[in-house]
């Protein structure tokens, strides 16, 4: 499938830039999967929506403020550039973290990256935070080996001197208020750089209302990173290589999704993220001979979702509008097909649905 064929038209102004007042007040598009047809519906619907003997699978992973602002520490073996003998010591750094490996130890995007080699220091704050490259690697990702200069942990330091990384789309500085509404309020495991935006819908009221609808709720974790929206570089889809996000299953969520499956009630994915969590743990499970659906633990999913997949867990998906030639994109067209897909977002962008991160959802069964 060649790149090309995840294309769509949408003006700037249909990119949400800042959240609702209130989550549940954002628009639910329904797609039938056989039949193509489109409902417009609010959010707050979505209990009234369902059959009511769901199974509903969360994501709880809490995004951490990953993108740290700083400054470099010019080595005292590297000779003055031009900037330095001009009186500026150091120059300006921005960081995003991508991926912990160890204790104070994380993956990360720096720019300007080509400046950076290794063994170079940036410093954050007044200096109470600080960080060396000790590693480079593949598509500009850096190995980032912290050291806090205070009593404060590095955790703690990154916590206070973080921003929210808010996706470029989103044309504007992170405020305050982004710790919040950037966060589902089921989130609980910290570790992910983007939020699953499905969930950000989702008011404590509203998860009332399913359970007493009859429906089960249950929660994974994959943490949001690299793999969701590294950009598609490839000429065809399959060409693509997912960078890995580590995922975890509880032992009690792996038995409810087996239940769920063997009693046939659908099972209902809130994001993509869930998805690739879900069908990872699946094929595990299929490749390694285990007679469970999914299999539950800890692991690292590689899994590129494009049309002709087979799913194996999920029957119905709760996801947001996704940016044209992404991975996300593929995803939602192998569940649904291409051609339907595109059609609901050519409806949702002519009927004002407002899109992406901080933008309206679709229902997808």
């Amino acid at each position: 499938m060649r790149l090309e064929e995840l294309e769509y038209s949408l003006p700037f102004e249909r990119i949400a830039q800042y959240p609702l007042d209130r989550r549940d007040a954002s628009r639910l598009l329904t797609l039938g999967c056989d039949t193509g047809a489109l409902g417009d519906h609010l959010f707050a619907e979505l209990p009234a929506l369902l059959r009511g003997d769901e199974l509903v699978v969360l994501n709880n992973t809490r995004v951490i403020p990953a993108r740290l602002y700083g400054r470099r520490v010019r080595l005292h073996s590297q000779p003055p550039s031009k900037a330095t003998r001009s009186g500026h010591l150091a120059g300006n750094v921005e960081v995003l973290l991508t991926g912990k490996i160890a204790p104070d130890r994380w993956e990360a995007l720096v720019r300007p990256g080509r400046k950076l080699p290794k063994g170079e220091r940036v410093v954050f704050g007044a200096g109470e935070l600080e960080a060396e490259i000790v590693a480079r690697g593949e598509l500009g990702v850096r190995t980032l080996q912290f050291a806090s200069k205070d009593g404060r942990s590095v955790g703690e330091h990154i916590d206070r001197l973080g921003h929210i990384p808010l996706p470029p789309y989103i044309d504007r500085a992170d405020v305050v208020s982004d710790r919040d509404r950037y966060q589902t309020v089921f989130a609980k495991n910290p570790g992910a750089i983007a939020a699953p935006t499905a969930g950000l819908h989702f008011t404590p009221e509203i998860l009332a209302q399913i359970q007493r609808s009859g429906a089960k709720i249950c929660e994974v974790t994959l943490d949001v990173g690299l793999g969701t929206f590294q950009p598609i570089h490839a000429e065809t889809l399959e060409s693509h290589v997912m960078h890995a996000e580590s995922y975890d299953v509880s032992e009690e969520a792996a038995e409810r999704i087996q239940a769920a499956h063997a009693e046939g009630r659908p099972i209902l994915a809130v994001g993509t993220t869930v998805v690739r969590t879900l069908e990872a743990a699946a094929l595990r499970a299929a490749e390694t001979g285990s007679p469970r659906l999914v299999i539950a633990g800890k692991a690292e999913a590689r899994l590129f979702i494009l049309p002709g997949f087979r799913f194996r867990v999920v029957n119905a998906l709760l996801t947001n509008f996704h940016l044209p030639r992404s991975t996300l994109l593929a995803l939602v067209c192998a569940f649904a097909g291409r051609d339907r897909v595109l059609a609901a977002y050519k409806h949702a962008v002519q009927a004002g649905y407002r899109f992406y991160s901080y933008g309206d959802c679709m229902l997808i069964r």
